[in-house]
C-alpha cells in the first residue's frame, strides 16, 4: 500500500475547492476538461522534475497519462488501438492491462474491481496517480503545502537473515501473508535469503472481480452478434449489457445461458442463427469489456427497434438511450 502523508489529501482537498470555484461542478471522467488547480501541481519522479502533459482532476482524483507516468517509472508499455487497451510491464516484473472505460483491471493474471476506471483523452489513456502508482510499485508523497508530489520507485526488499519476512512486514505496514500472497508465495518458511519481496500492494488486490467462464464469453458474444454486429461498438456494448443486466435483475433467469435461451427476447437462439454466429473482433471485445464492467446504458433490461417493434408494451418502457438502430429501455 502506498505510503501517503496527510498532505496528499490535502492536495486533492484543495483541488476539489479550486475546481468547484472555477467550474461550479467537478468534471466526470467523460468531460475530461483541464482543472487549473491540476496545472498548478508540480509532478517530481525519482528526485527530477517531470513533464507529464495535462493533467485532469475528477471526483477529487488527479488523473495523470499512463504510459507516460509508466515510462518515468521504468515500465514499458503497448498500446493496442484496436482493442483499446494498455498493457504494462512495470520494473518490479507485474504485468498489467487497462482498457478504456473498463474497471477491471488484469494484473498478473487475475482479474480485479478498481475504484474507478481509466478514460481516453487526446489519444492517452489517463487514470487517477494515487492508484497508477501503486500498479507501477512506487510511494506517492507531497510536499507541505500541497503543490508538489513526488512520485518515488520502491525497491524490492531483500530478506536476510537478520531481516526477514515478518521485519518487512512491519516496516511496509502489511501482515505476512498480505505480502507474502502479493509475492505469490504461500509460507514464510519457502523464503529464502536473497530472496527479494515486492512491498507495494495495490489496493485493487482486494476486490477481485467476478468471474466468468470462457463458454459465457463466447455464447455472450454469438447473440450480441447476431443481435447488432452491424451496430456501431457502442451499440454491441449496449446489447451485451442488456443480457447481463436481465442476469443480475431477480424477474429473469440468473445465468448467461438461460437468459438467452428462455422467453422470446432472443428468437436467434431458438431458430439456428445462434449456432451459426461468427463473432468478429469488436463484438468479441464488447463482450469482454461488458463483463469486465464497461457499461454504457445503466440498467437497461430491454433492446427493441423503434421502426418495427412498436405497440403498448414498448411504449410503456422507460428508455435509457437509443444507439444506432436499438432503443434501450427498463
Amino acid at each position: 500500500m502506498i505510503r501517503e502523508s496527510k498532505p496528499v489529501r490535502r492536495l486533492f482537498i484543495m483541488a476539489m475547492v479550486l475546481a468547484l470555484a472555477l467550474f461550479g461542478a467537478l468534471p466526470m471522467p467523460g468531460a475530461h476538461a483541464q482543472d487549473a488547480s491540476a496545472a498548478k501541481v508540480k509532478i517530481v519522479v525519482n528526485g527530477a522534475a517531470s513533464k507529464l502533459g495535462l493533467l485532469f482532476i475528477s471526483d477529487g482524483k488527479l488523473y495523470a497519462p499512463v504510459a507516460k507516468v509508466a515510462a518515468k517509472l521504468g515500465a514499458t508499455s503497448s498500446w493496442n488501438k484496436a482493442g483499446e487497451e494498455l498493457t504494462i510491464h512495470n520494473a518490479v516484473n507485474d504485468t498489467i492491462v487497462l482498457g478504456n472505460g473498463v474497471p477491471v483491471v488484469y494484473f498478473n493474471g487475475g482479474r480485479y474491481m478498481m475504484e474507478t476506471y481509466p478514460f481516453l483523452k487526446g489519444g492517452r489513456l489517463y487514470m487517477p496517480l494515487r492508484a497508477l502508482a501503486e500498479m507501477l510499485h512506487a510511494d506517492m508523497r507531497a510536499d507541505a503545502d500541497g503543490t508538489v508530489i513526488e512520485l518515488s520507485s520502491v525497491k524490492p526488499a531483500v530478506v536476510s537473515a537478520s531481516y526477514g519476512v515478518g521485519d518487512i512486514s512491519k516496516d511496509v505496514g502489511s501482515s505476512q501473508s498480505a505480502l507474502l500472497k502479493r509475492n505469490g508465495m504461500t509460507g514464510s518458511a519457502n523464503v529464502q535469503s536473497g530472496a527479494k519481496l515486492k512491498e507495494v500492494t495495490p489496493s485493487f488486490l482486494a476486490h477481485p472481480a467476478k468471474a466468468y467462464t470462457e463458454e459465457d464469453y463466447r455464447l455472450l458474444a454469438k447473440i450480441t452478434m447476431v443481435e447488432a454486429g452491424y451496430e456501431p461498438f457502442a451499440g454491441q456494448l449496449a446489447l451485451a449489457n442488456v443480457i447481463l443486466n436481465r442476469v443480475k435483475d431477480p424477474r429473469f433467469p440468473d445465468t448467461i445461458r438461460e437468459v438467452i435461451y428462455s422467453g422470446r427476447q432472443f428468437p436467434p437462439a431458438h431458430n439456428g442463427l445462434l449456432d451459426k454466429s461468427k463473432p468478429n473482433a469488436s463484438v468479441l471485445r464488447a463482450a469482454k469489456d461488458a463483463l469486465n464492467g464497461r457499461n454504457n446504458i445503466g440498467g437497461a433490461v430491454y433492446f427493441f427497434n423503434p421502426a418495427v417493434s412498436t405497440g403498448p408494451f414498448w411504449s410503456s418502457l422507460d428508455a435509457v438511450a437509443t444507439i444506432g438502430h436499438h432503443r434501450f429501455a427498463k
